[in-house]
């Protein structure tokens, strides 16, 4: 489910919507409003999700974007607590900021052990710092991630996200307590496991420059104007292609084609059925005749165009 009303069970405690009310004499937070488009984008980048963490998983998993919140660092991070969490940045370009991706410590370790041929499990006692397999672990997440969120990012801005060193204490991040954060949450769970959940979080002041399209409203369907779907289709059916027919194709060694000589012959030999093309595509089949006192081919077969093939 997208974009679902959190439940209880999916966070520590309830937060603000991303459209909340700054209070009398407070600093506000969000100064963009609704963010209708951010919300589409992050629908969009959970779809893709799914390809980073099924291999890591090893399994089929739902993914789903839950609605963002904009709170202060300080905030974010109480709500972690203490317990072990990855801290990634990932440097965006060419703004310079830091978005800031975080999984929960139990989630990256049950990965690692999973990378490493395990079930998944994960110790009885947790540590207090991630080893650097584990450090390695969060990195190679952040690089696979970094590609999806570049395209879902895409339409809106050309934004490249280069993750950096990984850090288990957040008081080491370049992030001020005060700093407001976008906060874009997606779930991830197979079957009927209680779902775990990874953070990315935007700096209000890194997507200031892309407030008007963060904001505006995301229409799913838009009629086309009659007038012009009209002209493209006549545009189209205007489009003009080459068709050739392929008797033949013979091979020969390069010792013939030297001693080639007026008179000479090269044998051919084709099948009552030969393939028409329309550029490098194969049309059909057909037979070779003549019609009105030219030669010309008579279809016998159209091949299918469709991408997934007859068998789809």
């Amino acid at each position: 489910m997208v974009n679902a009303e959190a439940t209880s069970d999916r966070r520590t405690r309830d937060r603000q919507p991303a459209a909340h009310a700054a209070g009398l004499g407070a600093t506000k937070l969000n100064p963009f409003g609704d963010l209708h488009t951010l919300q589409h984008l992050s629908a969009r980048l959970a779809r893709s999700l799914r390809g980073v963490f099924e291999p890591l998983l090893r399994r089929e998993v739902r993914a789903w974007a839950e609605p963002l919140v904009v709170q202060r660092f300080g905030d974010y991070r109480a709500e972690k607590g203490d317990l072990l969490t990855a801290w990634l940045p990932m440097v965006m370009s060419p703004q310079g900021a830091s978005a800031l991706c975080v999984l929960d410590g139990v989630f990256v370790l049950q990965l690692l052990d999973l990378f490493f041929g395990g079930n998944g499990t994960t110790p009885l006692m947790m540590p207090t710092e991630f080893s650097p397999a584990a450090d390695a672990m969060v990195a190679k997440i952040g690089q696979t991630i970094a590609g999806p969120l570049r395209t879902a990012w895409e339409p809106l801005a050309r934004i490249d996200f280069a993750p950096t060193r990984v850090e288990s204490n957040a008081a080491m991040l370049a992030a001020d307590s005060d700093d407001a954060m976008i906060v874009t949450r997606f779930g991830l769970a197979a079957g009927e496991e209680r779902p775990v959940f990874i953070d990315l979080l935007y700096p209000v002041t890194a997507l200031k420059p892309h407030a008007p399209t963060l904001t505006g409203k995301v229409l799913d369907k838009q009629e086309a104007d009659p007038a012009w779907r009209t002209s493209l289709t006549r545009a189209a059916m205007n489009v003009r292609f080459p068709i050739r027919s392929v008797l033949a194709e013979p091979v020969v060694r390069l010792s013939m084609l030297m001693n080639l000589k007026e008179g000479d012959v090269i044998p051919i030999s084709f099948d009552s059925q030969v393939p028409v093309m329309v550029g490098n595509d194969c049309l059909g089949k057909g037979t070779v005749g003549t019609s009105n006192g030219h030669a010309a081919v008579r279809l016998s077969s159209i091949a299918r165009f469709d991408d997934e093939g007859p068998d789809a």
